[in-house]
C-alpha cells in the first residue's frame, strides 16, 4: 500500500515533538490544509481499515499475544485500552506498549493507546507512581492553577509510559449521595465546582499532548445504579438536564474538548427505548445538534452489564455508531471485538450503514490523531522519579 499517512503525519518525529497546549491554536489555523490531506489519505483506505478505526479494544494479558497481533494486523483496530490486569510495573508496561506499537508498524495509522487515569481510586498505573488524591479533593481546594497542574501530572504520567489518551476528567456532577459509581471521582456536587476544576484538568492533560476524553455524557452523577452492573434510569426532562448535568460538557465543548465519552444510562424522558450510548436522540440530537459538538464521540465500555445484559454486543455497537458515536470501546474479550467487527462488515455489505457514514467517523478520528501528532515510535525510558518529585512538590504546595 502507498504510505497513506505521508502527508497526514508529516512532522511527527519524536515524543518530544507532541504539541503543547500553546501550540494547539496555531495548528488549527492551518486546519483547512490538514483537512484536505486527511480526506486525501482516506481515499486509499480499505473498508477493513476504516472499520478497525471505529474500535478501541482491551486485551487480557501483560504481554502481546497472538490474538492481539491478529487484531492489529488483520482487523486494523484503531487502539487499545489497558487495565490493572495488564500492568505489573513500569518496565513491563513500557515493553507492552512498545510491542503494540511495533506490531502496528506496518499500518500507516498510529494507535490510540488509552487508560483510565483519573487519580484517586481510579488509577491503573504502576504503584511506583506517587499516589494522587481523588477529584473531590481537587474540587475542595478549588484552585484553578492547582487543577491545571493536576491535569498536567495526569498527562505526564500516562505519556511517560507511551500512552497517548486518558479517559479523564470526570465531568459528572455528584448530586446523588447514593451514587455507587461516581462519588469522589467527581470534582463536586455543584455546576460551578465541576466546571471550574474539570476544564482546567482537561486542559492540563491536553497541554502535554495527551488526548483527554471527558466523561460520562450526559451525566452519571444522579444515578443509584452502577452501569457496570445494570442500566441506570434518569427521570429528568431535557430542560432540567440542560440546566444542570449538561452544563460542564457544554462548557468543555466550548473550550475545545476533542473526545466525549457517552455513558450507559437511560434518559427516560428523552429516549425511553435506548440507553444514551445507543440513542440517536441523545448523541445526534442533543450532543451534536444542541450542544454543537462535531468531534469524536466514544462509548463507555460496551461489555458493561448495562449493555450485555440487554443487547447482543455486535448489534449494540452497530446501533451506537448509527446513533452518532464514532468509536465503540470493547474492554473485555477477544471474541467480543471480533464479533463487533464482523457485525460492522456485514452491516456495510447489507447497506445497513453506508460508507459515507463510516467515512464521517473515520475523518473525525484521524483529525484527532493528526492534531496530537500521534505516532508509533517506542518510548525508551520512563523517568518516573522526575514525575514523582514534581508531583510531591505540587501536592505539598496545595494540600496541607
Amino acid at each position: 500500500m502507498i504510505v497513506i499517512f505521508a502527508l497526514l503525519l508529516n512532522g511527527c518525529q519524536k515524543n518530544e515533538d507532541i504539541p503543547k497546549k500553546e501550540d494547539i491554536k496555531d495548528m488549527e489555523e492551518s486546519e483547512e490544509e490538514k483537512i484536505d490531506s486527511i480526506k486525501e489519505s482516506m481515499i486509499n483506505m480499505t473498508m477493513e481499515e476504516k472499520i478497525g478505526q471505529l474500535l478501541i479494544v482491551g486485551i487480557e494479558g501483560t504481554a502481546i499475544e497472538e490474538n492481539t497481533i491478529e487484531l492489529i494486523e488483520d482487523y486494523k483496530v484503531g487502539g487499545f485500552i489497558l487495565f490493572s490486569r495488564n500492568i505489573n510495573d513500569e518496565h513491563q508496561t513500557l515493553e507492552l506498549l512498545n510491542s503494540l506499537k511495533k506490531a502496528n508498524s506496518n499500518n500507516d495509522i498510529p494507535l490510540f493507546l488509552s487508560i483510565d487515569e483519573e487519580g484517586g481510586r481510579v488509577s491503573r498505573l504502576p504503584k511506583s507512581f506517587e499516589k494522587l488524591p481523588e477529584a473531590k479533593k481537587i474540587g475542595d481546594i478549588n484552585d484553578k492553577d492547582f487543577s491545571f497542574k493536576y491535569g498536567k501530572i495526569l498527562g505526564e504520567r500516562v505519556k511517560s509510559l507511551g500512552f497517548n489518551m486518558d479517559f479523564a476528567p470526570v465531568l459528572d456532577i455528584n448530586s446523588n449521595p447514593k451514587n455507587p459509581t461516581i462519588g469522589n471521582r467527581a470534582f463536586g456536587s455543584t455546576i460551578d465546582v465541576v466546571v471550574y476544576n474539570g476544564l482546567e484538568v482537561m486542559e492540563g492533560i491536553q497541554s502535554v499532548g495527551v488526548v483527554p476524553s471527558i466523561k460520562h455524557f450526559p451525566g452519571h452523577g444522579d444515578t443509584s445504579i452502577d452501569s457496570h452492573l445494570d442500566l441506570p434510569i434518569i427521570d429528568k426532562n431535557l430542560n432540567d438536564l440542560k440546566e444542570f448535568e449538561l452544563v460542564p460538557f457544554k462548557r468543555a465543548i466550548d473550550e475545545g474538548a476533542d473526545m466525549v465519552m457517552v455513558g450507559h444510562m437511560l434518559l427516560a424522558d428523552v429516549d425511553a427505548d435506548n440507553p444514551s450510548s445507543l440513542s440517536k436522540k441523545v448523541i445526534t440530537d442533543v450532543l451534536r445538534h444542541d450542544l454543537k459538538y462535531d468531534k469524536v464521540v466514544i462509548t463507555d465500555d460496551m461489555t458493561m452489564g448495562a449493555i450485555v445484559k440487554n443487547y447482543d454486543i455486535g448489534e449494540a455497537s452497530l446501533k451506537s455508531l448509527k446513533a452518532g458515536s464514532d468509536i465503540v470501546l470493547i474492554c473485555h474479550g477477544y471474541e467480543n471485538s471480533k464479533k463487533v467487527i464482523d457485525t460492522l462488515k456485514k452491516a456495510v455489505e447489507d447497506g445497513d450503514i453506508t460508507e459515507d457514514e463510516i467515512d464521517e467517523k473515520v475523518y473525525r478520528i484521524l483529525k484527532v490523531k493528526d492534531k496530537y501528532r500521534l505516532n508509533d515510535e517506542k518510548v525508551k525510558y520512563a523517568n518516573i522519579e522526575k514525575i514523582n518529585i514534581e508531583t510531591r512538590k505540587i501536592l505539598d504546595k496545595y494540600i496541607k
